[in-house]
């Protein structure tokens, strides 16, 4: 009877040495757990959407709106709370790594799509070229008809600087009966003016007039007026260039430029702004 009662004691005693220890001890491991890099918080996606398809009693269409709105807001917190500067062209940093999951979820219940097609083709560039290209051809296989689709996947290509390909694609989606010449007009552009900021504009260009989605059409006009301080700085600097070989030195007062740039108004320079003084501001 006597050992059975140590036995207890003994058992007690274990218990409330475990329960003492264990605060300290979490808080030593919470102290030496490694730094995680920034994205591996995010989970990875329980199920598929080609798991889900067939077993959701019809609700297809609705989940894959969810997934759709998961991958909006996902972008936009990894935008919100990230602390460092954000570079459009290049979202690597922020290491949206369930992005495609959510977007191939979507189009995997709804094959047609064609906002998740989209809004795949302008922003996976930024994070993975393949995926970006993957999601394109998806939405080819499931709708050859859509000319749209072929513009984004030639956006694809011309973006990370595969012209060759970029101008077979447009040329493939120029043959669709409802496509507009734009696509043949680019297609033949890309062989030879490929790298030129005019093609760009034009890509652009296109991209704002056609798209249904806000977001995407935002994104081209951004890309407009980012192509317009391009040309006006090149202007710019051509001026300066011009008037410090021809004075000796460098000008230092805005002032000193705005005749020249009056005298030599170009497709460059016409969209400068003059406030009432004379003055330039953007």
């Amino acid at each position: 009877m006597e050992l059975k009662k140590l036995k207890t004691v003994f058992q007690i005693l274990i218990i409330a040495v475990g329960f003492a220890i264990i605060f300290p001890l979490s808080s030593f491991l919470e102290d030496k757990k490694p730094q995680l890099p920034a994205g591996f918080e995010d989970s990875d996606l329980a199920l598929q959407g080609s798991k889900l398809k067939g077993f959701s009693l019809g609700m297809e269409g609705l989940l894959a709106d969810f997934y759709w709105m998961q991958a909006l807001q996902y972008i936009g917190n990894k935008i919100v709370n990230s602390e460092q500067k954000i570079d459009i062209n290049d979202l690597r940093p922020l290491n949206p790594r369930l992005l495609y999951p959510y977007l191939d979820n979507a189009t995997t219940l709804d094959p047609n799509f064609m906002e998740a097609y989209s809004y795949g083709a302008i922003v996976l560039p930024a994070i993975d070229k393949q995926k970006a290209i993957a999601i394109a051809r998806k939405g080819i296989k499931n709708n050859p008809k859509e000319w749209r689709l072929y513009q984004h996947l030639g956006y694809i290509y011309w973006r990370i600087g595969e012209y060759e390909k970029a101008g077979e694609v447009y040329s493939e989606g120029a043959k669709i009966e409802s496509a507009p010449p734009f696509l043949k007009m680019i297609a033949l552009r890309m062989n030879t003016q490929g790298e030129s900021r005019e093609t760009a504009r034009e890509i652009y260009k296109e991209m704002l007039e056609q798209s249904e989605d806000r977001q995407i059409r935002d994104f081209a006009k951004t890309r407009i007026l980012y192509l317009q301080a391009l040309d006006e700085m090149e202007a710019i600097n051509l001026i300066l260039k011009k008037l410090s070989e021809q004075n000796g030195k460098c000008v230092n007062k805005l002032p000193e430029i705005i005749p020249e740039l009056l005298k030599n108004k170009s497709k460059e320079t016409s969209e400068l702004k003059m406030d009432k003084n004379g003055n330039l501001y953007d």
